[in-house]
């Protein structure tokens, strides 16, 4: 559905600021909680979480932009609803638990009013689905353009928060669900955040190091490696998504699936994959490789210099 009217009446600019924040409150419905702990003050209070109920706070900002992050081709509520999903990614890579959202948005004059609305319908429905209150945000004007930008607040969920860093030589590497195909099938806007996986994934000791897979395995893996080491992965064990060559499964990025490596023996390695299953038996779990030193070798491991993710600006 494409966002501009040529028609004054069906667009933003028929009802200024005021007129449209108050439509957009009427479309966010329980999603957004009344002031001071929602839209109407310079601020949302945010209540306090119950002593000792809270880890360390966590905090994300990611936008969906159009022409870039989606199309005509994408329904409106496919859009804010992705626009919530990869910010819970990120939480999720940390295996932390969402707290509250804000959104800003820059539109054009001529964004029409029946796609804002289904916009914010989608991203209201998510955003119940995960108890996360749209707590305020921000409208602006951009002339040629549609930029819709959300930060999540987070925490913890328990005492450790797991980042990128921290794994180490000898470490397993593995990741849920399977790769490439993203906007082929509609993937990058209907993928399921990997939120209770994530806090799993936190509370084993044995796992070292996570991010959620956003700009390609091939790129996004060389955030877990450790300085000295590099990557041994191989081919026949990634797990593609049907139809995808390996390079697909490399680069085309929009998995936001949860990569993680995995410290212990092999024997612990396969009883943490045997848990998970039985913990998430729809969501796969693969151990695609090893870190190894730098100048390591092995037989048909794959050589990751010919293959590049998304780089923004390249």
């Amino acid at each position: 559905m494409h966002p501009y009217s040529d028609n004054p009446d069906d667009t933003v600019a028929a009802l200024g600021e005021q007129k449209l924040l108050a439509k957009i409150r009427r479309w966010l419905g329980a999603a957004m909680p009344a002031a001071p702990h929602g839209m109407g003050d310079d601020c949302a209070v945010l209540p306090p979480a119950p002593k000792g109920a809270r880890g360390a706070a966590l905090l994300t900002v990611d936008p969906v932009i159009y022409g870039e992050h989606f199309d005509d081709a994408i329904p409106p509520r496919a859009v804010g609803r992705k626009l919530l999903a990869r910010n819970l990614s990120d939480i999720a890579a940390m295996g932390g638990q969402p707290e509250a959202a804000v959104v800003s948005l820059a539109l054009d004059p001529r964004t029409r009013l029946d796609w804002l609305q289904a916009f914010y319908r989608g991203l209201a429905a998510l955003a119940r689905q995960h108890r996360v209150p749209l707590v305020g945000g921000d409208l602006a004007t951009h002339r040629g353009g549609l930029v819709a930008s959300l930060t999540l607040l987070g925490h913890a969920s328990g005492k450790r928060v797991l980042t990128r860093t921290g794994a180490r030589e000898g470490d397993f590497i593995a990741v849920t669900g399977v790769l490439g195909g993203s906007l082929a099938s509609g993937h990058h806007w209907k993928f399921t955040p990997r939120l209770a996986e994530g806090r799993w994934l936190a509370a084993r000791p044995e796992v070292s190091a996570m991010l959620d897979v956003s700009d390609g395995l091939a790129k996004d893996i060389h955030h877990l490696v450790p300085a000295g080491a590099k990557p041994i992965l191989f081919a026949d064990l990634l797990p593609r998504c049907k139809g995808c060559d390996l390079r697909a499964a490399l680069t085309d990025g929009e998995d936001y699936e949860l990569l993680f490596t995995l410290r212990g023996t092999p024997a612990k390695a396969a009883r943490l994959a045997a848990e998970w299953h039985h913990a998430f038996p729809r969501v796969p779990l693969t151990i695609i490789g090893r870190l190894s030193d730098r100048h390591a070798s092995a037989v048909g491991a794959l050589d990751l210099a010919p293959y590049h993710g998304f780089e923004h600006f390249r």
